[in-house]
């Protein structure tokens, strides 16, 4: 049967139906605005066409001229250069009348949204159209792709998302993508164990290098360095990069890493924290031209506004139903507004328009993240209809990347995973009316307390676009780095004052760190682990005291003569010898906590206490260390549940793969296999 493409999707009609649109936008903008007036209807069509031509004409070259600008401001720039465009029109066209570049700027701002508005609803808003016009030539002028049958795998991470939340989605119509994928037998979905430290440098470590080896939780206290490592600073995960690649990452056969903490060994990257400064990578700058384009920047606009307006309204009906639990407004309000739109609609469109771009050039593998679920079930609640908004959304672009494989250049296995999940619950401080910090303070009055218990990932996620852009970006670096001259340490732009903490609490005498519901207490004075044999000389009452509040599940030290041991209200676990007394302090964290534990009581960096709080199975609670009332970092419920929704044709080599380094290996393997390199 030959397909037929649909009358509003030819690209004549479309032409002509999209021309009457931009006509009647003017009329309307014309009724609306003061300073904007048309004599008659002919003369928008003119008016419109002139626009359009002007458009093509003058794009190109004043494009390049404003990228700068145009990066700095998110694409402000551009939508103001479109007014003058409108206002050129202006002077070309009897009859069109724009008082000045306000109005002007005003109108391309109303034409744009009108535009997408109505195109949308219309269904004539094709991305294809969009990407084989301007994505596609862009990929072609780079590397001219080659035809193949070979197939490439786009591994399309989903930040903090757990198999049974997933379910729940599907079920509720939430991921219909995701969801037609299953049901059509196009994919299967598949669970898998986390680490212990369940979050994201421990899990893509392992998943891009394969080795996680003494990542213990967001942040720790390096005791050979005296310093905090922080997973939000990109030195850092460089350094963590260079001790844990062995050159044989999951994207080094010329694949693509975008918006990850690590780089894969990818020799193409965007926003990438660890390669940041690795110049010797090709660091694609082609997502830039994004905000040159206006209607970009007024579809991005638009959806900001939108998704601003969407959290202060979702906060106060949470707060006028008496939603419980709830964060409060210094952790709702203020930037964190601005932190969740980069979040959820700047980083996850320039993903996408790049990604699209990889798949017209043709790339055989890339792995991206997409970190707005994460950031939103943190502050919102794991199942929240927040969260849940934020992924249907996400499921769109799947929908709109599933489309433009269509015309790349080569075929495409989509696997779409998550690194971890999140657990939730009311929070330590909520629930108890004291910090993990306070509480270590009980029983340390006369040593030096302090602790880091936030862990800001949004803001490391502005901090590595900001450097990403004046390192390899050399018109619009210059002038970011000028503004930005304050905020510099050490040649890096941070936008956060978590290096001033960091400083702080580097001099104290004992360390209080948390990720999620895993809290880390490290003692510096003796330069080494307290053992338990030690514990009351050196930290008198503290390991007792910790063990008997109701909020921690269990609290592990170190044995100098029976190694790892798992301490709780009523039972010891002796890791080595799998020995336990009373009951079993690790019932209902899973069936390979034990293991997870004696792997994380080895690590050079572990704390001399690691503090779990408890899981309370019924209602599938944690209660999080930080102000976050969807959690991850320890162990508990979803948080250690993520998933890999893989094509039925990449066959699992294990039912249940525990561990990242072991998502690493499957990866591997399927690569090898799509790619014909697997061994006979």
């Amino acid at each position: 049967m030959v397909h037929r493409t649909p009358l509003l999707k030819r690209p004549v009609v479309r032409l002509i139906v999209i021309w009457a649109i931009e006509a009647l936008a003017l009329v309307f903008m014309a009724w609306l605005l003061e300073g904007l007036s048309i004599d008659r209807g002919a003369t928008a069509i003119i008016a419109a066409a002139v626009i359009g031509l002007l458009n093509a004409l003058l794009w190109p070259l004043l494009s390049y001229i404003i990228l700068p600008f145009a990066v700095l401001t998110l694409g402000l720039a551009a939508l103001i250069l479109n007014g003058v465009i409108i206002m050129l029109a202006s002077a070309l066209v009897p009859g069109f009348d724009v008082n000045d570049l306000w109005t002007a700027v005003l109108t391309a701002l109303g034409l744009t949204a009108i535009n997408a508005i109505l195109s949308s609803l219309l269904t004539i808003d094709d991305d294809n159209s969009w990407y084989r016009n301007v994505v596609k030539r862009r990929a072609k002028r780079k590397v001219n792709p080659e035809e193949t049958s070979i197939p490439g795998i786009l591994f399309l991470e989903i930040d903090g998302l757990a198999k049974p939340v997933l379910e729940k989605a599907m079920r509720e119509g939430q991921a219909p993508t995701m969801k037609r994928w299953l049901e059509e037998g196009s994919h299967q979905l598949v669970g898998w164990e986390t680490d212990m430290s369940s979050q994201t440098s421990a899990s893509q470590a392992g998943i891009l290098h394969g080795n996680n080896d003494n990542i213990p939780a967001f942040r720790w206290y390096d005791r050979e360095r005296k310093e905090i490592i922080a997973s939000s600073n990109p030195d850092e995960v460089a350094a963590l990069e260079k001790k844990h690649s062995d050159g044989d990452g999951l994207l080094v056969d010329n694949g693509a890493s975008r918006g990850n903490l690590f780089s894969g060994d990818a020799p193409n990257v965007m926003t990438t924290a660890s390669s940041m400064k690795d110049l010797s990578r090709l660091h694609v700058t082609d997502f830039y031209a994004y905000f040159v384009n206006p209607y970009n920047f007024t579809r991005t606009l638009l959806l900001l506004i939108w998704d601003i307006i969407l959290e202060k309204r979702q906060y106060r009906y949470a707060r006028k139903h008496n939603v419980y639990p709830i964060l409060d407004k210094h952790h709702r309000g203020g930037k964190y507004p601005l932190l969740r739109v980069f979040t959820t609609i700047i980083m996850r469109e320039l993903n996408v328009y790049t990604l699209i771009g990889d798949i017209f050039s043709g790339v055989p593998s890339a792995y991206a993240t997409f970190v707005g679920y994460d950031e939103v079930a943190h502050h919102s609640g794991v199942e929240s209809p927040d969260a849940l908004g934020v992924l249907r959304k996400l499921d769109e672009q799947f929908a709109r990347i599933d489309s433009a494989i269509e015309d790349a250049p080569r075929p495409y296995h989509l696997v779409i995973l998550s690194d971890h999940g999140q657990s939730g619950g009311a929070t330590f401080l909520q629930r108890y009316g004291i910090s993990l910090e306070d509480l270590v303070r009980q029983y340390a009055a006369e040593a030096q307390v302090r602790g880091m218990l936030e862990t800001n990932e949004s803001m490391g996620h502005v901090n590595v676009y900001v450097n990403d852009v004046i390192k390899n970006d050399d018109r619009s670096g210059k002038t970011i780095k000028r503004i930005t001259r304050s905020k510099t340490v050490d040649g890096d732009v941070r936008l956060d004052d978590e290096h001033v903490v960091e400083e702080e609490v580097e001099q104290a005498e004992i360390i209080v760190l948390a990720s999620g519901n895993l809290g880390l207490v490290y003692g510096t004075r003796l330069g080494r682990r307290v053992t338990l044999e030690e514990v009351d000389t050196v930290l008198p009452g503290m390991l007792d005291g910790l063990v008997a509040h109701e909020g921690i599940g269990w609290v592990m030290i170190n044995s100098a003569e029976q190694g790892g041991v798992v301490i709780s209200k009523s039972g010891r676990y002796y890791l080595e010898d799998d020995r336990i007394e009373g009951e079993n302090p690790l019932a209902g964290f899973g069936d390979n906590a034990a293991h997870h534990l004696r792997r994380y009581n080895r690590f050079p960096n572990a704390p001399d206490l690691y503090v779990n709080s408890f899981y309370n199975a019924e209602t599938n609670e944690v209660a999080a260390f930080e102000e976050l009332i969807g959690c991850h970092g320890g162990l508990g419920g979803y948080q250690n549940q993520p998933f890999i929704l893989h094509p039925t044709e990449l066959e699992m080599s294990s039912d249940h793969l525990i561990g990242a380094p072991a998502v690493y290996h499957q990866f591997k393997e399927w690569l090898a296999v799509v790619h014909g390199t697997a061994a006979a």
